[in-house]
C-alpha cells in the first residue's frame, strides 16, 4: 500500500543539505554553515521585499549609481544593507565586496570570522520596474593571511573559491549552491519559509540549442565574435541553427543555460574592450557553478576562474 500523503514528512531543506554537508568535512569549525545560513536568511528578505515591491513603492531610481555606474534602484539599496547585515551578524566574515559600495567593507572586530564574501545582491536590477525576474549572486572565499582584513584579501582567483552559487527570484525563488561537491537547486516554499531540494548534482547538457548575448551591440563585435555567431545561426554542417534567447538579467540568462544547454556570452567589444561582466562577483560565482555542473566558463583565451585580479 502506497503512501499517499500530501506533506513530505522527511523533507531535504537546504538548512539540512548544509548542515550534513559540514559534518562530513574533516575539521569542520561550523562556521561555513552558519554564513550559508545567513545568506539564506538574507534572500528570503529580499524575495519578500520582491514580491511586495510594487505594494511597498520600492520600484523605481532612488538617485544615485553604484560603483559600476548603474541607476541604483530603492531594491538595490534594501537588498544590499539585507545581505551586508545578515552577513555581519553570522561571525563568520572578515571583508565583504559589493556592487554597491566603492570600497570593501571590513567586519568590526567583535563580529569577525574567516571568511570573504563577494556578492552582488540584486543582479538585473534594470529589470525591477518590468517584473522581469533578477536574482543575487555570491562567492565564498577563506582569508588566506593573518592581517588586518582588507579588500586585497577578495583579490583570489576563482579556483580558491569555497563555495558559491545564486538566487533567482523568478516564477518561484530557487538557489542554485555549489560547496565544489556538485551543484544543488533548491526551491522556496512560501508556506515553510524554507529552500526545499529540487535538483541534485545537476548536469549540464554536453550540447545545447540556444545562445544568449545581447546582440544590440553587434556592430561593436569583435570579427571573431560575429563569425561565431554566424555559426551558430546558419550552421555548415546542415545542422538546426540554435535559438536566441535574451533576458538581460545575468541569474536568469545563466540559470537557463544550466537547465537546458547552450551557450551564454557577455563579449568584450569596441565600446567596452574589458566587457562589462564584474569578476569578483558575477563571473567568478558563475564560472564555479557552471564548471561543477560540468560546463566550461572562458573569456575567449584562459578559464574564467584562472584570472587572477
Amino acid at each position: 500500500m502506497s503512501d499517499k500523503t500530501p506533506f513530505e514528512t522527511d523533507m531535504l531543506t537546504l538548512t539540512r543539505f548544509v548542515m550534513e554537508k559540514g559534518r562530513r568535512v574533516k575539521g569542520a569549525t561550523g562556521e561555513l554553515t552558519q554564513l550559508l545560513n545567513s545568506m539564506l536568511t538574507a534572500i528570503k528578505a529580499i524575495s519578500s521585499a520582491v514580491r511586495k515591491a510594487g505594494l511597498a513603492h520600492m520600484f523605481g531610481i532612488a538617485g544615485t549609481v553604484n560603483v559600476t555606474g548603474d541607476e541604483v534602484k530603492k531594491l538595490d539599496i534594501l537588498s544590499n544593507s539585507l545581505v551586508i547585515n545578515m552577513l555581519q551578524s553570522s561571525y563568520s566574515t572578515c571583508v565583504l565586496v559589493t556592487e554597491e559600495n566603492k570600497e570593501a567593507i571590513v567586519t568590526p572586530k567583535d563580529k569577525r570570522g574567516k571568511y570573504v564574501v563577494c556578492f552582488d545582491p540584486l543582479d538585473g536590477s534594470s529589470n525591477i520596474d518590468c517584473l522581469a525576474p533578477i536574482g543575487t549572486i555570491f562567492a565564498i572565499y577563506k582569508k588566506e593571511t593573518d592581517d588586518e582584513p582588507s579588500e586585497k584579501d577578495a583579490l583570489q582567483p576563482g579556483r580558491n573559491i569555497v563555495a558559491a552559487g545564486y538566487a533567482l527570484y523568478g516564477s518561484a525563488t530557487l538557489v542554485a549552491l555549489s560547496t565544489g561537491q556538485g551543484v544543488d537547486c533548491f526551491m522556496l516554499d512560501p508556506g515553510l519559509g524554507e529552500f526545499i531540494l529540487v535538483d541534485r548534482d545537476v548536469k549540464i547538457k554536453k550540447k545545447g540549442k540556444v545562445y544568449s548575448l545581447n546582440e544590440g551591440y553587434a556592430k561593436y563585435f569583435e570579427p571573431a565574435m560575429t563569425e561565431y555567431l554566424q555559426k551558430k545561426k546558419f550552421p555548415e554542417d546542415g545542422s538546426s541553427p540554435y535559438g536566441a534567447r535574451y533576458v538581460g538579467s545575468m541569474v536568469a540568462d545563466v540559470h537557463r543555460t544550466l537547465m537546458y544547454g547552450g551557450i551564454f556570452m557577455y563579449p568584450a567589444n569596441q565600446k567596452s574592450p574589458k566587457g562589462k561582466l564584474r569578476l569578483l562577483y558575477e563571473c567568478n560565482p558563475m564560472a564555479f557553478i557552471i564548471e561543477q555542473a560540468g560546463g566550461m566558463a572562458t573569456t575567449g583565451t584562459e578559464a574564467v576562474l584562472d584570472v587572477k585580479p
